[in-house]
């Protein structure tokens, strides 16, 4: 009996860590996300206000800057979205490693 409930044991607080590291992992992304986001567009509402009147070969630099602004939060958006999906599958994939050597060693033990 002891060696089923140690099985168990293990088996919970494994998951246990993995989801929270789960849950942290993908708050600590949306918090960064986020916070870029809203540094980006100061920049760029700044930016924007002190090039307001200067054009460059005809060219509003406004436009250019909000266009690479536009382009910036989508990369770095699209990035930390596959970051994060990558991190995820590797833990779970990493957990259910560790669960099925937990079982097996466990069975190999108990068949002894």
């Amino acid at each position: 009996m002891r060696k089923t409930n140690t099985e168990v044991v293990v088996v919970v607080v494994v998951v246990v860590v993995v989801v929270v590291i789960i849950v942290v992992v993908v708050v600590v992304v949306i918090v960064v996300v986020i916070v870029v986001v809203v540094v980006v567009v100061v920049l760029v509402v700044v930016v924007v206000e002190q090039l307001q009147h200067t054009a460059w070969l005809g060219i509003e630099l406004v436009e250019v800057v909000v266009v690479v602004v536009v382009v910036v939060v989508v990369v770095v958006v699209v990035v930390v979205a596959v970051v994060e999906v990558v991190v995820v599958v590797v833990v779970v994939v990493v957990v259910v490693v560790l669960v099925v050597v937990v079982f097996k060693l466990a069975k190999s033990f108990s068949a002894y």
